[in-house]
This record gives structure tokens, C-alpha cells and sequence, in this order.
């Protein structure tokens, strides 16, 4: 039988403590502001612990960072989304996340050591931002299901740990108050900004949107590290921040009292700030986006980020998988000690292909992947798309699903069946959301499943991650 109650003033880290003296078998949820926290604990000791804000995509970044070490599990990735992430989205079964860690040592792609390792990462971050809570409503349950426990963690370890790095986060406030703000670079001209061009080029290079979490996912670096190396540049107004995306937003600030929208502190810092997103957000693919004929799009009407042109620049070049080292003690305007490698096979511009019979939505992508580092190529009819890819033999090719003559499936099947694209990769953008439809996507040999509606941070992962 469950315990509830709702409490005005919560003291987790009371509460957690409570629970490992007392040496409870227990499912501790914690609802607060739309996201509720699940913590596992068996006979005092934690065994797992995840929250609703996007369980799968805080497993997928970690499974990414693990599998610097591992590289033969990045493969697996796209597999384990198709299984269970749209568990984790519509909430079907109990605890999707954990099922496919269970899976990964089912299929045997990772041994108990390192799942027991992977869990305790993950239970690290859960614990992290549930200490933040400040008021919401808990329950005590049992645990419903007889999932495996892989590890037993000890409290005051994982307590010690996260404490250490609040401490860390709440030093870069009130600029910093979350991982998950989104830094921008902000190309001024020399005479403002005082950098040297190669800090220009570097900073414009790493900094397209992407959360602090996420950055240092794909630059593989610490993500505290990264975000007080990036703290100086904040600081002097070169990087400004955009508030977290949803789901993201909901989760706890690191740092409670926040400056006032759009205006320099003390230190001449400025924070980005924006209205919730919507449903009929502007900067959000869906089935049914409506956009004016023969309309020039106002760069901002997609965000209120930094104009368009100052954000050219180009992505990280995809392949390049050496981390960029900033070091944290070098005062904005000198150079970073980091170096960005290349290579003479290095690509500069990476050819795409856009397969939909929606020109709107053409638009938009081609709008989206708006950028240097990419050549974006629309075809909105598909029974005349296979000779057109062929001819052009894209890097990545993106498949509407739902097309008259030749559906995207068909044309994924069909594409695979040719020499040239056996390994290129083929990303199904639908509004289908159901797992026979991931699975059939699976089955013709679709590498990815981007699901409508989308933002252009998302599809700026989805190309990150297989052209990478």
C-alpha cells in the first residue's frame, strides 16, 4: 500500500538519510513542478534512482560517454531508442530506462561491472537535481517489478559527490543556473569583443544551441569543466544563454536567485530569456506546420537567440573525436590551449538529402540545417528521389515516412538494397510514434527514427550523432 503526502518545505537530503539509517526496502516518487524523481532503495542502499524529464535521453548520454570506452555499444544505440524509448515517452511500462539497461546485459553489450558503473553515473545526476526540490508531494510504494538490482550503493558517497558538485554549479551564478542553458556565441566585431581570432573560430565552432549536458557529451569532457571554462566568456557578454528546452525547463535551478531577462549584470553577463514553449512553438517541426507564401523569415521569429548570421561558424567536424580542452583558468581574450584536430579526410561540408512531399517542411529542415557545415538537398517527390540520391550520394539522408507513390520505408529498403548506401545513414522523420512503426523502420534498415513534432536542437543531434 502506498504512503502520500505533500509537503511545503522539503529537506531531501533529511529525507534520503531517514530512509538509508532506518534500512528501508521502499520506491521513493517525489513530485515537484511536473517532474516526479523515483528512488530505489533496498535495504538502505540505493539501486536505482531516474526522474520523468527525458529518462531515455539522460541513458543515451551517458551509454554516448561509455561508449568512448566501448566503441562497439554506439552501434547499439539506435536499436535500444527503437525498443524503448517511446516507453519512456508515453509512459506504457514502468521504468522503460531500466529495462534497457537490463537489456544491454541481457544481449550481453555490457558485462555487471559496467552496468553497475553506468547506474551509478546515472543515480549521481537523478540525486543531484532531487536535492534542489523544494516542495511537492512524495510516495512510498513497493517495487511493482522484479527487475534485477546490478548494485547496491552506499548513500553518503553518492551524498558527498553531489553536494561537491552543486557547490561548483552554484559558484557560476546567477549566469549559470542550470546544465541544461543552452550557450550561443556571439560573433562581434574585434574592436568589442577583443578576441583573437582563433578563440572566435573555436568558440563559434563548439557553441550551436546544445545544452551544457549535451556539449559535453559530444566533445566528451566533463560538463562542469566545460561550463566553468565557458564562465569567463559569459561573463564578458561573448556567449549568451538561452533558457533549457522542455522538458528540461521543469527540473530545479542550481542557482535560485536569477537576474533580471536581457540585462548585464555588474559584469556586463546577459542571459537570453524566452516564453515557455508551446505547442505552437515556431522553432518546432510538426504535422501541421502552416508557414505564409513567399514569406522571408525573420531569423528570430524562429528564436530569440542571437541573429542568424552571427551563428555561422560551422559544426564540429563530424569524425572528430578527440576532446577540446579549455582550460578553466584562462581569462576571456586569450587564446585556448585546446586544439580543434583535423585531418586531410576530414570533410568540411556534409552533403544531406531531404526526402518529403510537404514543401513546407522542407523548408523548414532546409532552414534548420541553415549552416556551413552542411549542403542540404530537397526532393518532394519520392517515386523520382531514388535516381536523385543516387546521383548525388548524400553523407545522410532524411526519409518522411508517409509519401504518395513510394513510401519512406519502401525507400529506405530500396536504398539499402544499393551498393553505394549500405552504411549511409537513414533517418525516418514521422508523426508515428507507435513501436510497430520503429520496428518496421528497423527492419528496412533505417539507422534513426525522428519523430514529429521536432526542434532544430533535436535534429541537430540526430545528424550529430550519425555523422559523428
Amino acid at each position: 500500500m502506498a504512503i502520500c503526502g505533500t509537503f511545503q518545505k522539503l529537506r531531501p537530503l533529511n529525507l534520503l538519510a531517514h530512509l538509508s539509517s532506518s534500512y528501508d526496502t521502499t520506491h521513493l516518487k517525489v513530485s515537484s513542478n511536473s517532474v516526479s524523481w523515483s528512488i530505489y532503495l533496498e535495504q538502505g542502499k540505493i539501486t536505482y534512482a531516474s526522474h520523468s524529464a527525458d529518462p531515455f535521453d539522460r541513458l543515451d548520454c551517458h551509454l554516448r560517454r561509455l561508449g568512448y570506452k566501448i566503441p562497439a555499444l554506439k552501434s547499439e544505440l539506435e536499436q535500444l531508442r527503437l525498443l524503448f524509448e517511446a516507453d519512456s515517452k508515453n509512459h506504457s511500462v514502468q521504468n522503460p530506462d531500466y529495462q534497457a539497461i537490463c537489456w544491454l546485459f541481457d544481449q550481453q553489450y555490457l558485462n555487471n561491472f559496467q552496468i553497475a558503473a553506468l547506474i551509478e553515473e546515472l543515480v549521481k545526476e537523478v540525486i543531484e537535481s532531487f536535492l534542489l526540490i523544494k516542495e511537492g508531494t512524495y510516495e512510498f510504494n513497493e517495487k511493482l517489478q522484479a527487475l534485477p538490482d546490478f548494485c547496491s550503493l552506499e548513500l553518503q558517497p553518492i551524498l558527498k559527490h553531489c553536494q561537491k558538485q552543486l557547490q561548483a554549479w552554484q559558484a557560476l551564478g546567477p549566469q549559470i543556473w542550470s546544465p541544461y542553458q543552452r550557450p550561443y556565441f556571439i560573433n562581434r566585431s574585434k574592436s568589442e569583443q577583443q578576441l583573437l581570432p582563433e578563440v572566435q573560430q573555436r568558440l563559434s565552432a563548439i557553441l550551436k544551441g546544445f545544452s551544457f549536458r549535451h556539449l559535453a557529451i559530444l566533445l566528451n569532457q566533463d560538463e562542469l569543466q566545460l561550463a566553468q571554462s565557458l564562465h569567463p566568456y559569459i561573463v564578458s557578454g561573448t556567449i549568451l544563454l538561452d533558457e533549457p528546452q522542455l522538458p528540461f525547463d521543469k527540473l530545479p535551478q542550481t542557482y535560485n536567485k536569477l537576474p533580471e531577462p536581457a540585462s548585464p549584470d555588474s559584469a556586463g553577463a546577459v542571459l537570453i530569456t524566452k516564453p515557455k514553449q508551446t505547442d505552437n512553438n515556431v522553432n518546432r517541426i510538426s504535422n501541421t506546420t502552416q508557414l505564409p507564401k513567399n514569406s522571408n523569415r525573420n531569423p528570430e521569429s524562429i528564436s530569440p537567440t542571437p541573429q542568424r548570421e552571427q551563428l555561422k561558424g560551422g559544426l564540429i567536424p563530424p569524425g572528430i573525436s578527440v576532446p577540446i580542452k579549455i582550460n578553466a583558468s584562462e581569462k576571456a581574450g586569450t587564446p585556448l590551449r585546446g586544439k580543434i584536430p583535423t585531418s586531410p579526410g576530414t570533410k568540411n561540408t556534409y552533403k544531406i538529402v531531404c526526402v518529403d512531399d510537404s514543401p513546407t517542411i522542407l523548408k523548414e529542415i532546409s532552414y534548420f540545417l541553415d549552416d556551413e557545415s552542411f549542403s542540404v538537398f530537397t526532393i518532394n517527390d519520392s517515386v523520382k528521389a531514388l535516381m536523385q540520391i543516387v546521383r548525388l550520394k548524400p553523407d545522410l539522408i532524411l526519409l518522411d515516412v508517409n509519401m504518395p507513390g513510394i513510401d519512406g520505408y519502401e525507400l529506405c529498403r530500396l536504398l539499402r538494397n544499393h551498393s553505394f548506401f549500405k552504411k549511409t545513414p537513414i533517418i525516418m522523420v514521422t508523426g508515428n510514434t507507435g513501436i510497430i512503426d520503429r520496428v518496421k523502420a528497423k527492419f528496412v534498415g533505417s539507422s534513426g527514427y525522428l519523430t514529429k513534432p521536432f526542434t532544430q536542437s533535436d535534429l541537430l543531434k540526430m545528424v550529430f550523432r550519425h555523422l559523428s
